[in-house]
């Protein structure tokens, strides 16, 4: 797929989306450019590519409001681009529906390798699990098929980057994944010791879960080791 993986790039710096544009040419993307936010919305609702870089400073509309505006009709993965000097704006982008974000200056071989996780991580989930599509624990219900989770019969509305986490622990279960393990599969980097995505998304969905107040029923922090989707209760 990522030879022919469609992307694209929001980015209004045109020097910076040229040279970018360049690099993932030569690598076997098709690589589409637009440079605010408003073009940016209608580009990915009208022609859904496979995954969008997204600056997180546009004109027309930020980052953020394109996130919040296509996260719900949208399936392809968001890839942020944030300034060294704005860690929030990492975890409000999380948290409104982008499933990795970069910081600048973007290395090409860097932005490459996080594109090719992103490709991979969708590739695995759309061919559904080895075993079962569907994984019932207590009364919660994650379908990897429809990519959707019940709990009590009642939706539970979840960004794509929460539901591959939810889904990688519930599938590994019992198995406790460690913060290296989950950064390793789901951001396709190594974990720095000092990541807090993963940390970031877990206490997410632990809030959407309704299992955000001690003891936790549903992920647990396993002290010194990681994450534990706890699948009888």
């Amino acid at each position: 797929m990522e030879s022919h993986a469609q992307i694209l790039l929001v980015e209004d710096d045109a020097r910076l989306a040229a040279l970018i544009t360049a690099f993932l040419t030569t690598q076997g993307f098709q690589v589409r450019a637009v440079a605010d936010g408003r073009a940016a919305i209608a580009a990915i609702l009208d022609q859904p590519p496979d995954g969008v870089i997204l600056d997180m400073l546009l004109p027309g509309a930020d980052g953020l409001e394109v996130c919040r505006t296509v996260r719900a009709r949208y399936r392809g993965f968001i890839l942020v681009l944030t300034a060294q000097d704005e860690d929030i704006h990492e975890v409000v982008a999380l948290d409104t529906g982008a499933d990795d974000y970069l910081t600048k200056p973007v290395r090409p071989q860097v932005l490459l390798a996080r594109l090719r996780a992103l490709l991979r991580r969708g590739a695995r989930v759309s061919g559904a699990d080895e075993r079962s599509s569907c994984i019932l624990a207590g009364d919660l219900a994650i379908d990897v098929d429809r990519r959707t989770v019940t709990r009590g019969g009642a939706p539970v509305v979840l960004t794509d980057a929460e539901f591959d986490l939810l889904w990688l622990l519930a599938r590994r279960a019992p198995a406790v994944l460690s913060r290296d393990e989950l950064v390793a599969e789901l951001r396709g980097i190594e974990f720095d010791g000092l990541d807090r995505s993963i940390d970031m998304r877990v206490s997410k969905l632990r809030r959407k879960l309704g299992d955000d107040q001690p003891p936790h029923r549903v992920i647990r922090t396993v002290r010194g080791r990681g994450y534990l989707f706890v699948k009888d209760r």
